[in-house]
């Protein structure tokens, strides 16, 4: 018969707080809830200048606190919790989230009987309208726009969204990678500093020989950016350059020259003419700055 840490092996969750810690405590207390046996909760401020992180040790003495002295993104601070981390699985939750207590154990059981497998995500559904999915897997990456689609976005749940199955990339909201497969990867590429970040680390766990898959019988629910706000300038910057990133990244030959091209005389002329025609200067501005910064950092996206 199995011991307790052989069926049930350590599951680190690690997340990221940027002055957001009264949000980030509704997840801690999401996650004191859980079935699952073991599990240990990490926390990492990354840097937040108008918070006090010291409300999450308080209310959750368990919980490992990391500070960072500076934001580093969130891959950078995700991979600092993964410095930290125990477990035999990394289960990756954005803060503005919160779970179902039965969140673990069906994608540990996946993970734990396929070794071929590199990741999972949950189904992710809209906490303020959890009958919506926001996420039920992942189209291809078009190599034109450099754009995907989550299935069954903003669309009401369905047995159709229950089958486990392949997909092409995880949900940085929601995300358990084992970690093994992290120590033969390398940890989640920092030079995105906010989006596309899951998506490239999605590309190098499947060029690692690595599946993908999407586990319906859990879900989360997401507070879609509470952090970043909506529709800012600061998300139009990183989208532009993360877009343009991950093409330079991760395409070769013809679909990289497809992507080029779109963006160059179709994508970029287009969107440049809607800020002008909506008169948006400062998404105009952030979106010229994110372009801007391929002409100024051309060699630095190793992979």
């Amino acid at each position: 018969m199995k011991n307790e840490e052989e069926k049930y092996p350590l599951v680190s969750v690690i997340t990221v707080n940027y002055n957001q810690s009264a949000v980030t405590c509704e997840l801690l207390k999401s996650l004191q809830k859980v079935s699952y046996p073991r599990v240990e909760v990490i926390v990492v401020d990354n840097g937040s200048p108008s918070d006090t992180p010291d409300r999450i040790k308080e209310l959750y003495p368990d919980t490992i606190l990391i500070r960072s002295s500076e934001n580093l993104g969130f891959a950078g601070g995700n991979n600092l919790g993964i410095m930290q981390a125990q477990g035999k699985y990394l289960f990756f939750l954005n803060n503005d989230t919160e779970v179902v207590p039965g969140v673990m154990e069906p994608m540990v059981e996946l993970l734990e009987k396929d070794p071929g497998i590199g990741a999972v995500s949950p189904k992710i559904k809209y906490f303020d309208a959890p009958d919506l999915l926001q996420y039920a897997g992942f189209t291809r990456m078009n190599p034109w726009t450099v754009r995907n689609k989550a299935v069954g976005y903003k669309q009401p749940d369905a047995p159709a969204f229950d089958q486990v199955s392949v997909t092409n990339s995880i949900h940085g909201a929601a995300m358990m990678i084992p970690r093994h497969v992290v120590d033969q990867i390398g940890m989640m590429p920092e030079i995105y500093f906010l989006y596309y970040e899951e998506h490239d680390w999605a590309e190098m766990i499947k060029r690692a020989g690595y599946k993908i898959y999407y586990q319906p019988a859990t879900f989360i629910l997401h507070k879609e950016s509470v952090s970043t706000g909506r529709n800012s300038p600061f998300i139009t910057y990183y989208l532009t350059r993360n877009r343009l990133l991950f093409a330079r990244r991760n395409f070769r030959g013809l679909p990289f020259i497809f992507s080029i091209f779109f963006q160059t005389f179709i994508s970029i002329p287009k969107n440049v003419l809607l800020y002008l025609v909506n008169r948006r200067p400062e998404h105009l501005k952030a979106y010229l700055r994110g372009i801007g910064w391929h002409l100024m950092n051309k060699k630095n996206i190793a992979l």
